[in-house]
């Protein structure tokens, strides 16, 4: 069935709510996490639909995906970190990269959740969270998966008045970011702002929010 694309967050909301989505969790672990191991019979995509912390969220709960890890994609820095990241200049764009086993979720049905869980047609970013570490990406892992997204793109555009302003790209060297920001909403949807006024409604309209947690 498919999924109904909707605009899920208002820019006030959202904006409001930026100082808690970039200013929460910082004197947590910044390590940077460990990039995901992809076995021969899975396959990964990586995207970008602004705050990873909103589409780690979405992939974590769905059936066939194997992991999430956020992350950072297409910029120019060895080994950036967020701080890098916001301050623009990187090139970085923040992704969630889906390690997904395809007997049991399409690229296609990856990436019908991809158009629901954000405004493709944005092109500044993603509600408030304005500036280019937030814009609309798909990075391809495979010549196939980008004939996917082509596909899935044009059908897409279908249900949005502006252009879409996705770009499709292949995919670079992935760099995981900081451990705290891994798996962000299951740990801090409680006690953060961002998650509680943002996410979960999110969460509730794509009607995910009652589906167990990946590590649940």
């Amino acid at each position: 069935m498919k999924i109904a694309i909707t605009t899920l967050l208002s820019a006030v909301v959202a904006g409001s709510l930026f100082f808690f989505s970039n200013n929460t969790a910082m004197s947590e672990d910044k390590t940077p996490a460990k990039a995901p191991v992809v076995a021969p019979e899975h396959q990964q995509i990586t995207l970008g639909a602004g705050c990873f912390w909103c589409t780690e969220a979405v992939y974590n709960r769905l059936d066939g995906v194997i992991s999430s890890t956020s992350g950072y994609m297409g910029g120019t820095r060895a080994n950036p970190t967020y701080n890098d990241v916001i301050s623009n200049n990187t090139g970085e764009v923040e992704v969630v990269t889906v390690v997904y086993d395809p007997k049991k979720i399409s690229t296609e049905k990856i990436l019908e959740w991809f158009w629901a869980l954000h405004d493709p047609t944005q092109v500044d970013g993603q509600g408030g969270d304005i500036g280019p570490q937030y814009l609309s990406a798909i990075f391809c892992h495979t010549d196939e998966q980008k004939k996917v997204a082509e596909k899935s793109k044009t059908s897409a555009q279908k249900d949005h008045k502006k252009p879409i302003a996705t770009s499709i790209k292949k995919a670079t060297k992935f760099h995981p970011a900081e451990v705290y920001h891994q798996d962000y909403y299951r740990l801090n949807k409680n006690q953060n702002p961002y998650c509680r006024l943002v996410i979960t409604p999110k969460m509730e309209k794509l009607k995910l929010e009652n589906k167990k947690d990946v590590g649940e």
